[in-house]
């Protein structure tokens, strides 16, 4: 495979350590803050934590719309911007709304970058290839998740200003970011959908001196549908793509992976674990967590997308069985955080590694910025309801965490029953040929 095509991956991929790293980094600040502003369950819940994960909504919504009209490579550059205002002011704000504000712009990056970042790589890669370049911005996402646990841990011990630290420092990567996207060339694909042949054949030319690149630019025009601008992804030829990508964006969130992720300390202390074993619990997780994510970029274009999802399945409902038994019967010890280890193990090898590699292969070239950003919507809304709703839950003499893991439980036992019936294999197929196949299905 041509190195520059690893490179450009490689640095788009990096939107998803930002991604990763302002998603979890809260994670550390969850109980400080809450006890800083005397803030409610309710208020604490849908303001200072679930604020980010609305501005993910809104860039996830309408992210589709810059990086079909001015590209995805200024999109991701703008996203980097964004991610360093929002650290900048998340470490300096001195109330909960100026916080939530901060968050929320940190928010709108998250949204967009799981628009711009996959449509980015998938346009560039080879068919054989695409997969595990299209994963390492799910690799990014990981290892940004465990770099913001670690950062977290080694941070909680420096004072009352701790949590300004480690949220403040998310800023330093955002600007290396930003000027590493610079130097990336733009989507041949998207400059082929605006008319701009040349510049494309340029990048074409660069990505393999070899091909023969006036067949691909046939190729490539005659799915861009450049002329149709009345074509949009709710047409009934394109049900059966939205369908899909309605379907494995559901299950991602209703599998609780981001109630988890963004309350992992508290998890752990619910289960009996002090302080300062939850935090570096919560370490433990971001390790397994990017082991398989690992194991998963491996085995995506080897196994399939459909057979890594069978595998997470399977995984998901045994470890989600045990946490929910655990709490059940007041299971103590390690007993919860080696189950979480398993639950993250299976997110890991199957959804966290499949869902953006997936619906940015699903979507025509000219309608996929749209159809990403409507599979993103569907995932950030409910990555904001599902999370802002757990200390309620959690507190709650009625409920508690037995059934929230158990209902989860339920909800992977539909998307068992989702990759059996209805999930297609996308493997080793160009972005062109599984346009024809969406079609006709």
């Amino acid at each position: 495979m041509n190195k520059k095509i690893i490179l450009w991956s490689i640095t788009a991929a990096l939107a998803g350590f930002l991604f990763g790293f302002d998603v979890v980094v809260i994670s550390g600040a969850d109980k400080k803050l809450q006890m800083l502003w005397e803030s409610s369950d309710s208020f604490h819940g849908w303001v200072v934590m679930g604020m980010a994960l609305w501005g993910t909504v809104i860039g996830a919504i309408f992210g589709g719309y810059p990086t079909n009209k001015y590209g995805r490579k200024n999109t991701l550059i703008v996203i980097g911007v964004l991610f360093a205002l929002s650290a900048i002011g998340s470490g300096l704000s001195n109330d909960p709304y100026m916080f939530a504000f901060a968050r929320f712009i940190g928010g709108i990056g998250v949204g967009a970058s799981t628009i711009a970042a996959p449509a980015y790589i998938s346009e560039i890669a080879p068919a054989k290839d695409r997969g595990r370049l299209v994963a390492m911005y799910q690799f990014n996402i990981v290892f940004g998740i465990m770099v913001a646990f670690l950062s977290n841990y080694m941070l909680s011990g420096i004072g009352e200003n701790a949590w300004r630290w480690m949220l403040g420092v998310e800023a330093i990567p955002a600007v290396l970011y930003i000027l590493f996207a610079l130097k990336l060339p733009k989507s041949p694909r998207w400059l082929i959908s605006q008319s701009r042949i040349e510049e494309a054949r340029t990048v074409l030319k660069i990505i393999d001196p070899k091909a023969d690149v006036d067949a691909q630019i046939k190729e490539f025009q005659s799915h861009s549908h450049e002329s149709d601008k009345s074509e949009n992804i709710f047409m009934k030829k394109y049900r059966f793509p939205l369908l899909l990508a309605f379907l494995i964006a559901f299950f991602n969130q209703l599998s609780g992976i981001n109630a988890f992720l963004y309350y992992a300390p508290r998890i752990f202390e619910e289960a009996g674990l002090g302080e300062s074993t939850a935090l570096l619990s919560s370490v433990g997780i971001g390790v397994t967590n990017i082991i398989f994510t690992l194991l998963g970029v491996f085995l995506i274009d080897r196994l399939g997308r459909k057979t890594l999802m069978y595998i997470g399945s399977f995984g998901y409902i045994i470890s989600l069985s045990l946490v929910s038994a655990a709490f059940f019967f007041g299971w103590s010890g390690m007993a919860v955080p080696i189950f979480l280890f398993l639950f993250i193990a299976a997110h890991a090898v199957g959804q966290g590694s499949v869902i953006w590699v997936f619906i940015s292969e699903i979507f025509p070239n000219h309608l996929r910025a749209s159809g990403q950003s409507f599979g993103s919507s569907v995932h950030w809304i409910l990555a904001a309801l599902i999370p802002s709703l757990i200390p309620f839950l959690f507190s709650h003499e009625m409920i508690g965490p037995g059934v929230v893991f158990l209902f989860f439980t339920v909800m992977m036992v539909f998307q068992l029953l989702f990759v059996i019936f209805l999930m297609p294999e996308t493997k080793g197929k160009t972005l062109e040929e599984l346009e024809d196949v969406m079609i006709k299905k």
